[in-house]
């Protein structure tokens, strides 16, 4: 397998709420895609296979594969989710936009379908941080719509979010055989505590307190979260840093020292290098949204 043809493209990304009891039923995405379920509850047939679907459900759809989503009657479910290929496909001459879904199967196009990956991934997963894979997903959301030259370069800055979550993604999935070792599941629940209480403590210290080396640590540790262990307190604080910028009225150097920033400048710094924004322009973003 030539892994030099494989560049992941994302055409299009979004936020869906459900009706209660809505029916999605035989779609063909021409291309693959990925739903995580944040509210709500719902179904997903594919292949002959049922799966129950609620928050933390992380489902994968290869290009072409036929799929039926049904959402539950009175708890209708809520998933971001996104539609990419592998490797680019153009479907230009298919339709006026490029994330195209078939109802007939008699009408699917193969040469249209985009490429699947050369090893398995599982079509249903389950993730513990919702927090952090809903906004790694939010930080490439795209409208359906093919690029132009008025619109090149904020899909440039959308494809290097999409291709971080990628890795991010195949770095959970790919290992998903793997026994979770539970002694990191308490002791990340521990680490959340001691960041949002400004009680970090160095690294050292919490692997000579499981008792195992600062490599195995290191491997167990992305192992469970996707990411090493000082990008995940980056992005565990500029989350909560980006709540605060949402719904209060504190000032962005306040929130920086609130959150363990040695100084406004490295936290305006890694926020934008996190966001593609500073965080001034975030919390004007969202208050003109609002």
């Amino acid at each position: 397998m030539d892994f030099a043809v494989f560049h992941p493209y994302v055409f299009y990304a979004t936020r869906y709420p459900f009706s209660k009891g809505q029916s999605n039923n035989n779609r063909h995405c021409y291309s693959s895609s990925l739903y995580l379920i944040t509210e709500g509850k719902g179904i997903i047939r594919t292949k002959g296979r049922t799966y129950h679907t609620d928050p933390g459900c992380l489902v994968y759809i290869p290009a072409g594969q036929p799929h039926d989503w049904i959402a539950d009657s009175q708890d209708p479910m809520v998933h971001v989710c996104c539609y990419f290929d592998w490797s680019y496909v153009d479907r230009r001459a298919l339709a006026d936009y490029p994330s195209v879904i078939c109802y007939d199967i008699a009408e699917l196009i193969p040469s249209y379908v985009g490429p699947s990956f050369p090893y398995p991934i599982p079509e249903l997963m389950r993730v513990e941080k919702i927090n952090v894979w809903s906004d790694l997903f939010e930080k490439f959301y795209t409208g359906n719509q093919f690029e132009n030259e008025h619109t090149y370069m904020r899909s440039v800055r959308r494809q290097s979010h999409f291709l971080q979550f990628i890795e991010y993604f195949l770095a959970f999935a790919l290992q998903n055989e793997t026994i979770p070792d539970h002694r990191m599941n308490k002791l990340l629940e521990r680490l959340d505590q001691d960041i949002l209480h400004g009680k970090l403590r160095p690294l050292e210290s919490y692997y000579e307190e499981l008792r195992i080396s600062r490599g195995y640590f290191f491997e167990l540790f992305r192992r469970s979260t996707g990411l090493p262990p000082t990008q995940y307190i980056n992005h565990f604080r500029i989350n909560r840093a980006k709540e605060d910028l949402r719904n209060t009225n504190i000032s962005i150097t306040e929130i920086a020292e609130k959150h363990g920033f040695s100084s406004i400048h490295y936290f305006s710094k890694l926020f934008r290098q996190l966001n593609g924004l500073s965080p001034l322009d975030y919390r004007k973003d969202r208050v003109d949204v609002d």
